[in-house]
């Protein structure tokens, strides 16, 4: 199934439920039930053209305007995954938030930001030496994972990604210039969440490259005509795992080199 372009045309039938499903969780701040939807969304394009379909319905995204993307996987050997992200999420740190979140996991990554726009025959041409010529910088991010199903980590791996990846917000830290040739297996990063002792890691991100993700990611982010506007962004994967955060916590991600960011939840 080719992945609409952004309008208020419905996807497939077969996935209203699952469209429907996501568009009242996030407009009441519920949960849905992933089990009646399980076989509904039976490969990736299907659950990306869910993702596009809440969006529609969500009115997300402005015509033109820089876009903000997840993207990422457990392995090269795997199949990369991404999510065009909300804006509304989209937060600058240092982040205070009272959102109803259903979870708080916590990602410490890098985000990446493109100097020039991408259109579909670019991105084709590709690879990632390639690609890192079109970021001008990279910052400290903190994804919040959260979930709009009951069954949270637990649902169907395509009902996760139809759900934006399990996407509830991103904060940004300051930007700084992009290192092309950083050796990011000496890459060092603390977490710390609430009161806890900070988590240290180094080298752990698991593509060992931040940037292995762009030439991938642009070709599906130009899929059907679409170009990715200068100055947006691209969130690359966790060097954490999931940290659990609670209510009343303040979380800091700090890499070395190349900044921190901070977000606080409200009790």
């Amino acid at each position: 199934m080719a992945i609409p372009k952004e309008s208020n045309t419905l996807p497939h039938a077969s996935l209203a439920p699952c469209i429907e499903a996501l568009v009242q969780a996030r407009r009441h701040h519920t949960l849905a039930d992933a089990r009646p939807l399980a076989d509904a969304v039976a490969t990736a394009e299907a659950a990306y053209a869910v993702q596009q379909g809440v969006a529609d319905r969500m009115a997300w995204f402005a015509p033109d305007a820089p876009h903000c993307w997840k993207s990422g996987g457990p392995s090269r050997e795997a199949e990369l995954t991404h999510a065009r992200l909300p804006d509304q999420g989209i937060w600058r740190s240092p982040a205070a938030t009272a959102w109803p979140f259903a979870m708080r996991g916590i990602e410490a990554e890098i985000a990446l930001r493109l100097a020039l726009p991408v259109d579909a025959a670019h991105a084709a041409r590709l690879n990632r030496d390639s690609a890192c010529r079109l970021i001008d910088a990279m910052t400290v991010s903190i994804e919040v994972v959260d979930s709009r199903w009951t069954q949270a980590g637990d649902a169907p791996a395509l009902l996760r990604l139809a759900d934006l990846q399990s996407h509830g917000a991103l904060v940004l830290g300051e930007w700084t210039a992009f290192d092309a040739a950083r050796d990011w297996s000496a890459q060092g990063c603390r977490v710390r969440v609430g009161q806890a002792p900070a988590r240290e890691f180094r080298g752990t991100h698991s593509l060992g490259d931040p940037a292995y993700v762009l030439p991938a990611l642009l070709r599906h982010a130009t899929r059907g005509g679409r170009v990715v506007p200068a100055g947006s962004v691209v969130t690359t994967g966790t060097w954490c795992g999931v940290l659990p955060a609670q209510p009343g916590d303040t979380v800091t991600a700090v890499f070395d080199g190349v900044g921190e960011a901070r977000i606080s939840f409200a009790r």
